[in-house]
């Protein structure tokens, strides 16, 4: 009897850590800092381009086109986005015209940091220094050590 109880309160246990409250997602948005050498490649290159663009505490810089008047995501919400990323160079890698749904604590820490900033209905462009992003590795057609630019809509947050 005893080692059902123990199982049964590891059950328990695990399924209210999977819990789909969003509103209690422990996550620091701010302790995953980009080094100090990619966030001035950021700064210079959104200074190239004559962007004004606001730095998040993580390193990304954004751009909010328009704040949205929904609801706000947590790092751990579910939400629906179109989006454009593309390389410095202007190369897109992908672009999602149709919503798409994904779940923010399994996209890169660029979006799962500053994407919080928005409400559905609204607009962000993301400057993203490469931890943030893909890191020191080549994802698909992303080559490694890349600065990531995303325009992202966000169009629901579940």
């Amino acid at each position: 009897m005893k080692k059902i109880s123990v199982w049964a309160f590891a059950v328990t246990l695990f399924l209210s850590a999977c819990s789909k409250d969003n509103d209690k997602c422990e996550y620091d948005q701010c302790a995953n800092k980009a080094p100090q050498s990619e966030i001035q490649a950021v700064a210079d290159h959104i200074a190239a381009k004559s962007v004004i663009a606001v730095q998040h505490c993580s390193g990304v810089f954004y751009t909010i086109e328009n704040p949205g008047t929904g609801k706000n995501p947590t790092p751990c919400s579910n939400v629906s986005v179109k989006y454009k990323g593309y390389l410095t160079n202007d190369v897109v890698f992908d672009e999602q015209k149709s919503p798409v749904d994904f779940n923010l604590g399994g996209l890169v820490p660029g979006w799962r940091n500053v994407l919080p900033l928005l409400k559905a209905g609204g607009r962000i462009v993301l400057y993203i220094p490469p931890s943030l992003g893909y890191g020191n590795r080549p994802y698909g057609s992303i080559p490694a050590n890349s600065i990531l630019v995303f325009e992202i809509d966000l169009v629901a947050v579940q």
